[in-house]
């Protein structure tokens, strides 16, 4: 889900750069010491995820497991995210320099989305109503970010229009995914370390 350095106009890279400004700005004042670890954890299950991905035109196809950045970390995640994208900019040229604030915010900001609408519903119930609430978290992520790409691609030109549709659609398979992956990662979470999801939920 990078979009490459050259795709977007300036105006749609600089509002992308100061917006994740202030996500990562929010996210470090939230990053406590005890989750720290998890923050790690999870952003390198994001650079590992997001390593085999499929080109699609200025952007590409890819597990990428924000939902459950977000579902564990809350705005802690905005952090956590960046960290693997700059990597994998650096290392392997996978997005770029330019546009890792835009890539930042379409992948961040779904993820804080996810734990403020369903961060709540995964701490209740049974571990598998959990789960079942994790799974919607993780699928719903991933929609949100596969908009924000096409309004990302959208706003730089009628010329991506075609591009912006099929990234959104390419993805309805990833979504799927992502959903089992996350229930079950919210499944262990919530057996294995109940008191992620008493700290930290949004009020």
């Amino acid at each position: 889900m990078h979009i490459v350095d050259g795709a977007l106009s300036n105006p749609v890279v600089i509002a992308g750069a100061v917006a994740a400004v202030g996500g990562i700005a929010l996210g470090l004042r939230s990053l406590t010491l005890e989750r720290i670890p998890a923050a790690g954890v999870l952003s390198a299950s994001f650079f590992v995820a997001s390593l085999i991905h499929v080109p699609i035109g200025p952007s590409s196809v890819h597990l990428i497991l924000n939902g459950l950045a977000g579902l564990l970390l809350g705005f802690a995640a905005f952090p956590a995210l960046f960290v693997g994208l700059l990597l994998q900019a650096v290392f392997f040229g996978f997005g770029g320099l330019t546009v890792l604030g835009v890539n930042t915010v379409n992948i961040a900001l779904p993820a804080v989305l996810a734990w403020m609408v369903f961060g709540r519903l995964i701490g209740r119930g049974s571990p598998v109503q959990g789960a079942v609430w994790g799974g919607v978290g993780g699928a719903f992520a991933i929609a949100a970010t596969t908009g924000m790409v096409a309004v990302s691609l959208a706003m730089s030109g009628d010329e991506f229009l075609p591009a912006a549709k099929l990234v959104f659609f390419a993805h309805v398979p990833v979504m799927a995914i992502e959903a089992v992956l996350t229930g079950f990662a919210i499944l262990l979470a919530r057996k294995v370390k109940p008191e992620l999801f008493v700290k930290g939920l949004p009020a």
